[in-house]
């Protein structure tokens, strides 16, 4: 037993020692591919990968940037705090294809024109990547994701200077305005992410950051060249095309329905509580604590993670982690004398809200709307109830 073990293990020495030395041939190809967005939100963005083609050396692979590593110990902590490390991928071009044709996701593949050294010396520096010990780095959605690494890769691993020659015309976007581009705003996606991501994405992206989209990746490499005289990309294809055209999201479970509805609840409950003379403790349990709940998770993700885009995040204006204080005065049929001001304080919080959307410092979700709208009704209503009180 002892003897079969060492034979296994000097045989797969063998075989990694032989992957890490292989000598790419002069036919051999090294290419980008673009994998059209999927249908959920982790994939709504698209992916990019290296694919490495040497039919004298029998290797069809294909290496991505940006997989999860499950292994790891505390994984969900270290994924909401920001400190999780993601892992460079290596799996045969069939496979690839075989998985992402079955989920009907567009493959474009543009062919890179590398010299034979520069393909030796890219294929050789993502074997080192994909050693065990290299595998992992700290993932950034904005600034160091399966996209970007693309573009830096290429770069490391050219003998010339890459240049863009970016379309102007598309300049002045910023990063959130190239979310949209992706996530339709009357989603639950688009409604997370304008929640959670702070005022940093509201700042104008250049053209070189827009290259954080895989679609920008595709689009910036077909245009650009070595020293402005050869181009970087030799030919371009499509592998695989989407079928798919009708991707727009279920209006029924939507957010400015939804969100809609509990806001036309908000103020039917105060008005019938106005004619009642009444106050429904339960409809300001809920209002506080989601409200307060929410502000405290985004607390959290500005000061207590290493997420970068989550910070200066001012919809604690409306989402206050303090309202669950107020939770303690919500059953007293008198409140305290700090309530009143506590509450025209939440107001000039929504006030402030609104002039940090008009004045561009941060956009915030469109569907939140109908809620502001019904938490000023409500938050006068309870100045004026407990006024008389």
């Amino acid at each position: 037993m002892k003897l079969n073990v060492s034979l296994l293990i000097a045989f797969f020495t063998v075989c990694m020692v032989k992957a890490q030395s292989i000598t790419l041939s002069e036919q051999a190809e090294i290419s980008v591919l673009t994998f059209g967005p999927g249908t959920s939100l982790n994939d709504a963005f698209g992916h990019n990968a290296f694919r490495i083609k040497d039919r004298t050396n029998r290797i069809d692979f294909v290496y991505g940037y940006g997989q999860y590593d499950f292994d790891a110990p505390n994984f969900y902590l270290k994924f909401a705090r920001g400190k999780l490390n993601y892992l460079i991928s290596k799996h045969k071009y069939p496979n690839i294809y075989y998985h992402y044709s079955s989920y009907d996701r567009t493959i474009e593949e543009q062919v890179l024109n590398l010299s034979v050294t520069e393909k030796q010396k890219l294929f050789n520096y993502l074997e080192h990547n994909y050693r065990p010990e290299n595998r992992g780095y700290l993932y950034d959605f904005f600034f160091d994701n399966c996209a970007t690494r693309i573009r830096d890769v290429v770069q490391i691993n050219s003998d010339n200077k890459v240049n863009y020659n970016f379309d102007n015309s598309t300049q002045g976007k910023t990063f959130r305005d190239l979310i949209y581009e992706h996530v339709d705003k009357n989603t639950w996606g688009s409604f997370g992410i304008d929640i959670a991501l702070g005022s940093v994405i509201d700042k104008e992206a250049t053209l070189y950051e827009y290259m954080f989209l895989p679609k920008y990746i595709s689009s910036s490499f077909e245009n650009a060249d070595f020293n402005n005289s050869e181009k970087l990309v030799k030919s371009s294809a499509i592998l695989y095309q989407s079928r798919s055209t009708d991707k727009s999201p279920n209006f029924l479970f939507s957010p400015i329905l939804i969100l809609g509805l509990f806001s036309v609840l908000i103020i039917y409950i105060t008005y019938r509580d106005f004619k009642k003379k009444q106050r429904s403790k339960w409809l300001d349990i809920i209002i506080f604590s989601l409200t307060g709940l929410v502000g405290l998770v985004l607390v959290l993700l500005w000061f207590a993670t290493d997420h970068t885009a989550t910070a200066y995040n001012y919809n604690l204006l409306w989402a206050f982690p303090f309202n669950l204080i107020l939770l303690t005065q919500v059953f007293k049929p008198k409140a305290k004398k700090w309530v009143k001001p506590y509450l025209k304080f939440l107001i000039i919080m929504l006030c402030l809200m609104t002039m940090h959307w008009i004045l561009g410092v941060q956009v915030f979700a469109i569907t939140l709307i109908p809620v502001l709208l019904a938490l000023v009704v409500r938050y006068v209503y309870l100045i004026s109830t407990f006024e008389k009180s």
